[in-house]
């Protein structure tokens, strides 16, 4: 959980990302080299003689092409290669990942940490989720919070 949250803010620190309003599809995949294709299927990312291209499906809403946008990232930074090659164990394990990874990806926890009481609404609003989405994000940083809370109480 924390290495992930570290790497999300390296990540986006190493773009010169450092507010929700900086959070876009358009910005981040032009700092990365990778073009944009907007199709009727589902979102994926394919590597084709060392160029990426990030498929989104245009029928999605702004939301929920952002959330698949941070699942996609998580395939981008960390699992190269075919998927046709894997087993089906490991490309569901993979694929979880990747649903995790998007939680910390739109919603990163250095950006949450900037903002003082702030409740799912905000969330919503500021990094253009869907309500369930900032909702799992939310109780996923509650419970980060606590576990921090936790860590910092000596026990005797």
């Amino acid at each position: 959980m924390r290495n992930t949250a570290y790497y999300v803010k390296n990540f986006f620190e190493s773009l010169l990302i450092t507010s929700p309003q900086q959070l876009n599809m358009q910005h981040i995949t032009e700092k990365l080299g990778i073009k944009i294709v907007y199709w009727d299927f589902t979102s994926a990312i394919a590597e084709r003689n060392g160029k990426y291209n990030l498929f989104i499906n245009q029928k999605l809403s702004q939301q929920q092409q952002w959330q698949d946008f941070g699942h996609e990232m998580k395939h981008f930074c960390f699992d190269r290669g075919n998927q046709n090659d894997l087993f089906n164990s490991f490309i569901y394990y993979q694929e979880v990942k990747a649903d995790y990874f998007a939680y910390h990806f739109c919603i990163p926890t250095f950006m949450l940490e900037q903002l003082k009481e702030v409740t799912i609404h905000d969330v919503i609003r500021l990094f253009n989720v869907e309500y369930e989405f900032a909702a799992k994000r939310f109780d996923m940083y509650k419970n980060e919070l606590i576990i921090a809370a936790e860590s910092c109480v000596g026990y005797d």
